[in-house]
């Protein structure tokens, strides 16, 4: 029997502004304190994206509190791009998928497996403002009609 593993952070925005096309999974490097920050669920992947540069790829823009804000060190950026542990197979498929044009890689939700973190990153397209108000009117019927099986 699988156990559902826990999702420290998740990016509430990705699904509404983008269209998943397909999804990855990679481990993340980071320091001690960030990852005792990031199981506290203190972190941010609204604004992040992922980026392939001389063979490697990193995580920019996602925010992670210091665990101990007033014992932290001076030099510490809570937005300094982070590594992610991938193979060579899997890094060369998303170097050739994020050539393609219009196609940006996200982080969708940070979660634990076993005793490791793992960043869940989808590759998407961006929506139209239609697409945008389509998802709006699919949610709105779908929370009625749960209110109206409730009710009844």
């Amino acid at each position: 029997m699988l156990k559902a593993m826990p999702v420290l952070i998740k990016n509430k925005k990705a699904k509404f502004d983008f269209e998943i096309l397909e999804t990855f999974e990679a481990g993340i490097e980071l320091l001690g304190s960030e990852v005792k920050s990031l199981r506290n669920g203190r972190g941010k992947l609204e604004g992040a994206h992922v980026i392939i540069r001389g063979g490697e790829a990193y995580l920019v823009g996602a925010s992670v509190d210091p665990y101990q804000p007033k014992n932290i060190s001076k030099d510490y950026d809570a937005e300094r791009p982070r590594r992610l542990l991938l193979t060579r197979k899997e890094l060369n498929k998303l170097i050739g998928l994020e050539a393609s044009r219009g196609l940006t890689l996200i982080p969708v939700s940070l979660y634990t497996n076993k005793n490791l973190l793992k960043l869940n990153f989808a590759l998407v397209r961006g929506k139209k403002k239609a697409d945008k108000r389509e998802s709006i009117k699919e949610r709105d019927t779908k929370r009625d009609l749960e209110r109206l099986i409730k009710y009844k």
